[in-house]
């Protein structure tokens, strides 16, 4: 049975360290990690929790924003800036990298540019939530007593 939970915990160590190698993640979501304790053991994937459905809200709310001419360049850029804020807290760096070039799309007034970027920052937030959340399920199994570790 040790075996198989020090397996466990190696996997749990290889996904996390994928997500960083791969820079989904970055720095600020070590940050969040630090903030867990015995009395929020689940405190990171609560944040990412709350930060997925709000951000799935404001994308789609950005997306609909762009069906409708003319177009209010500022309204745009502060949902942008929103989104740009609520992802570099938490650390999702490509999301927040796509981000950056819609919103220089929109300062150049390129619609169809801001929507090509759009649909690869659509990819890169369902890819991070499709990498983090088996990433929380495989914590939970170990239980709160698994402190993540820094990458390497």
């Amino acid at each position: 049975m040790e075996s198989n939970n020090n397996s466990l915990r190696q996997q749990i160590a290889d996904m996390r360290q994928s997500l960083f190698d791969e820079e989904m993640l970055d720095r600020h979501y070590r940050t969040v990690e630090e903030l867990s304790d015995k009395d929020h053991p689940n405190f990171a994937e609560e944040v990412m929790t709350m930060y997925f459905r709000d951000s799935t809200k404001l994308i789609a709310i950005f997306e609909n924003a762009l069906e409708n001419a003319p177009f209010n360049f500022i309204v745009l850029d502060k949902y942008l800036h929103q989104l740009k804020g609520s992802s570099a807290s938490i650390g999702a760096k490509k999301v927040w990298e796509k981000i950056n070039e819609m919103r220089d799309c929109l300062r150049e007034r390129d619609i169809e540019g801001t929507r090509t970027v759009l649909q690869q920052l659509k990819k890169e937030h369902d890819n991070l939530r499709g990498r983090i959340e088996p990433y929380f399920r495989m914590l939970r199994q170990v239980g709160p007593s698994e402190i993540a570790q820094r990458p390497k």
